[in-house]
């Protein structure tokens, strides 16, 4: 979805220092392109015309956005690697809608390769075994353009106008997600209307494995994944098995900056031409308003996003997983974050950093300085700790369970009496096959966090922290999921009232009881 959805270093400090050091002199751009199929070149930010103390405030900056990472690319040569503590590099990321870019790339590969006739087909066509509510004349006229423009008229709510993202909510829910998105009635002529909608690329991702046999990440494995390098990934599936098209996808940031490289380098890999050049210049001059549900200076083409103003393109999900291409300056710009981000400002700070077309002069002062700004965010800072009051020992091991709730938490279990104390969580997901699921492990009441470890559900890293006598806060970090939680829990008397923010950012209090 938009702007919107669902690895282990030393001091970055001393990596950064060995990055470059091993560097040889580069020019600024060389006439062929480098392609990192393997792995990416590195290179000094000034070896490619950049200015290493206007990147060191783009790293500060993305500390006050809840970066997880940031990543430039300049000239085919990464001259920016970050991650920002407790996130590190080895850890694939949720890239939420981004998924859809990807599978939009896929779409443009079926259509070069001849699977796919037409994007003017209809998409009705590629579902005729299937028997589909509300049909009418609108729906019969939906392309698989109207599916990659988000411009399919198809009635939905993904939570952009006052809702709570119900489309999203019943489509979890459903036991087939391709029935429900086609059973949907229609809202506007095919078209006609930009509206967000991530059961469109799920679509899409039902198609490709009709014309393939195979589900959109195998085909990717085999069509733009194994080209590229890229390996190290995980990809959600529905009750069907089939590629969730909308989110779902998890990317190592430096694999996110190979598929922006492929559409800056005009879709060619290495000697191959795997994009149609004219999918490219749709993407880059995206004409589609985006309305007044968003900036109105936003575009839209083929599931990615552009700023015209800007001369700027970018794949976009939920809480700024952004894969930006700047083609003017030849940049590629990685971000994964906790939190959303200013597009526009980090393609102005970006654009600013660039001096250049061709190698500045070293420039050890501003180098300190970048090298300072990394080594600050990637090592953890211990927080202030409270005292531990009476009440830790009286609710350790207690169990609380909450009736259904906007958090979807079932349970709490906290154990502060134990040398390593733990948290116990259950959930609610809404799922009938699947109704909770448990989480659980080490939480760090000493100011820094605890990591279970790496997992099909990521990297969980928890600390807490008393406030009060009764009062004790908890921060919980999805690591690679680019998603926080912060909890403030108030013990009394054999209840316990939660307080945090849901999905939207609306603050939600629920109370709980100890259970059996």
């Amino acid at each position: 979805m938009p702007n919107r959805q669902f690895g282990l270093s030393e001091s970055l400090l001393g990596a950064f220092v060995l990055m470059f050091s091993h560097c040889s002199p580069v020019s600024a751009q060389s006439a062929e392109p480098i392609w990192p199929t393997k792995q990416w070149q590195t290179s000094t930010p000034e070896e490619q015309g950049m200015d290493s103390a206007a990147l060191a405030k783009l790293v500060a900056f993305g500390a006050t956005r809840s970066l997880d990472s940031l990543l430039l690319v300049r000239h085919g040569r990464i001259v920016l690697d970050a991650y920002y503590a407790p996130y590190t590099e080895d850890i694939p990321h949720a890239i939420n809608s981004s998924t859809k870019a990807v599978v939009g790339t896929l779409t443009a590969m079926l259509y070069k390769d001849g699977l796919l006739d037409s994007l003017d087909h209809p998409v009705l066509d590629f579902f005729g075994d299937r028997s589909i509510a509300n049909i009418d004349d609108r729906k019969k006229t939906i392309t698989i353009q109207n599916l990659l423009d988000m411009t399919s008229g198809i009635e939905w709510d993904e939570g952009f106008e006052g809702g709570r993202e119900q489309s999203l909510r019943d489509l979890g829910r459903s036991p087939d997600w391709v029935q429900f998105i086609l059973d949907r009635p229609m809202a506007h002529t095919p078209g006609d209307t930009f509206y967000y909608n991530s059961g469109n690329p799920h679509l899409l991702s039902a198609i490709i494995t009709k014309l393939t046999g195979l589900s959109a990440q195998d085909y990717a494995n085999a069509k733009l994944f194994g080209p590229l390098g890229i390996a190290s990934l995980a990809w959600r599936r529905d009750p069907q098995g089939l590629s969730t098209g909308g989110f779902g996808l998890a990317l190592l940031p430096r694999d996110m900056a190979k598929i922006g490289y492929l559409y800056l380098r005009n879709g060619r890999w290495e000697d191959k031409q795997l994009l149609p050049p004219d999918w490219i210049n749709k993407v880059s001059h995206a004409a589609v308003s985006m309305n007044a549900t968003f900036d109105p200076g936003l575009r839209y083409s083929n599931f990615f996003w552009a700023m015209p103003d800007k001369h700027v393109y970018m794949a976009v999900g939920y809480h700024c997983q952004v894969i930006m291409v700047l083609p003017d300056p030849d940049v590629v710009a990685v971000m994964t974050a906790r939190d959303f981000c200013p597009f526009a400002k980090m393609a102005d700070l970006i654009s600013t950093a660039v001096k250049s077309d061709t190698a500045l002069p070293a420039d050890p002062t501003s180098a300190n300085l970048l090298a300072d700004a990394i080594s600050t965010i990637s090592t953890e800072k211990r927080t202030d700790v409270g005292v531990t009051p009476d009440i830790a020992a009286a609710v350790s091991g207690k169990v609380y369970k909450f009736p259904e709730n906007a958090l979807d938490i079932k349970s709490l279990s906290l154990t502060f009496a134990d040398p390593n104390p733990r948290y116990e969580l259950e959930l609610y997901t809404h799922n009938p096959a699947n109704p909770s699921a448990r989480l659980g492990g080490p939480i760090g009441l000493d100011g820094l966090y605890r990591k279970t470890k790496p997992s099909v559900s990521r990297v969980r890293a928890v600390k807490g922290r008393w406030l009060d006598q009764q009062t004790f806060s908890i921060d919980v970090q999805y690591l690679g999921a680019g998603e926080q939680r912060k909890w403030t829990l108030l013990f009394t008397d054999g209840r316990l009232n939660l307080r945090g923010k849901d999905r939207q950012g609306h603050e939600i209090s629920i109370d709980g009881e100890v259970g059996g």
